[in-house]
């Protein structure tokens, strides 16, 4: 019964990880809709403000007859651009849906896993570490070989690589010191960045402002610091005072804030912003879930023995003992290192216990025998983890209360 219940699956726990795996599709449908509605609501006041216009003027006689038929065929061209435009967000919508059905269907396949021992389980986790990995190699840039590994695994459904791929090129973008793309991207997302109360916008106009006060266009950084960056005084005063006063200052000045604002590392602040706003926008984790995972993993295996310096043959050389904790290999003992470990409310001990003089126990059977194979003499024993060598006769017998 005990083997039973440690071995049983418990879908709820591994579902705190794929969160984003239904909020994005969730998040892309709505602003699929909003986007049509937008089209539709503003093609349709043009539209019925021209329809309205030509027939007064047709009843009027202020507009020939032929006139009017060129005004109803600028209109039914419209319409026909309206009607590929929606075509375009229905086939948008289609792909969202049919990405949302593969997740859940994803996720509903954990809820017909009985056990973690059943095999259909070791299938399942390795389309998630697929998923993990195709995430991850997104996040850093690797574009393509994400999108080779997942139509390679058939999880091109479970993964976001258009969304991922567009932040990246943006991200990119403004590496090489460019704003066009973030801002057209910010003219697309401006209702939600303005939920959010997100700064990136201003930001990204800020630039543009000592951009041209750095070529030395006075004039034109005026003009621009009134259209774009003196309206937001009320809500980011401190910020428009520091563009006002940058206008005193060239750029080779070593005053602060000013020589700050001048500074190359401003661009790698707006990177860092546009990715963090992305994220924030469509609710994706700020970390790779290829991260998170990894950190709960070691953090439950670790121990506080892991990183002593008698903890095990991997960071002692002069311990005779093996192990086979995964945190205290090579590969993952450094890994864990900064990690918290987990408090184990139950722990097992040999069924002899006994303390050595230097407080270490160990089992009394497992501590002679490992003695003796060492080539000690009779009556001496060995610390298998310390190498330290003690008279039998000091030995304590252990009593667990």
């Amino acid at each position: 019964m005990a083997e039973v219940t440690s071995t049983k699956l418990n879908p709820e726990s591994h579902l705190l990880l794929d969160q984003p795996l239904l909020r994005l599709p969730a998040e892309l449908s709505r602003k699929n809709f909003k986007s049509a509605a937008l089209h539709v609501e503003h093609d349709r006041k043009a539209l019925l403000g021209t329809l309205k216009a030509t027939a007064n003027d047709s009843l009027a006689g202020r507009k020939s007859a032929s006139e009017s038929l060129d005004s109803l065929d600028t209109m039914i061209n419209r319409m026909r651009n309206l009607k590929r435009k929606m075509e375009g967000f229905h086939e948008e919508e289609r792909t969202i849906h049919r990405q949302t059905r593969a997740r859940l269907e994803h996720l509903h396949d954990l809820y017909r896993i009985p056990s973690l021992a059943d095999v259909k389980y070791d299938e399942w986790s390795r389309v998630r570490l697929n998923r993990l990995l195709v995430d991850y190699l997104l996040r850093s840039g690797y574009g393509e070989s994400a999108a080779a590994l997942a139509k390679e695994k058939r999880i091109e459904d479970l993964v976001d690589l258009g969304i991922f791929v567009q932040c990246h090129r943006v991200e990119e973008s403004l590496r090489g010191k460019s704003t066009h793309e973030c801002l057209a991207w910010c003219s697309e997302h401006r209702e939600l960045t303005r939920k959010t109360h997100s700064t990136l916008e201003f930001e990204l106009r800020l630039q543009q402002y000592i951009e041209l006060r750095r070529r030395g266009q006075l004039a034109e950084a005026r003009h621009h610091a009134q259209r774009y960056i003196t309206p937001d005084s009320e809500t980011i005063n401190p910020e428009v005072h520091r563009a006002a006063g940058l206008l005193a200052y060239p750029p080779e000045t070593k005053v602060e804030p000013y020589k700050t604002m001048y500074s190359s590392s401003r661009w790698d602040f707006l990177s860092k912003l546009f990715v963090k706003t992305h994220h924030e926008l469509f609710s994706l984790p700020g970390r790779p879930l290829m991260h998170i995972a990894l950190s709960a993993g070691l953090s439950a295996l670790k121990t506080p023995s892991c990183h002593s310096k008698y903890a095990s043959s991997s960071s002692n050389a002069s311990s005779t003992t093996t192990t086979v904790c995964p945190i205290c290999s090579t590969e993952l003992n450094e890994l864990a290192r900064n990690l918290r470990h987990v408090q184990h409310n139950k722990s097992s001990v040999e069924h002899d216990p006994i303390v050595l003089p230097n407080g270490r126990v160990y089992g009394r059977e497992r501590l002679l025998e490992m003695s003796s194979k060492a080539g000690l003499e009779e009556g001496k024993v060995k610390d298998p983890t310390t190498s330290e060598v003690f008279d039998a006769s000091q030995i304590r017998k252990v009593f667990i209360s």
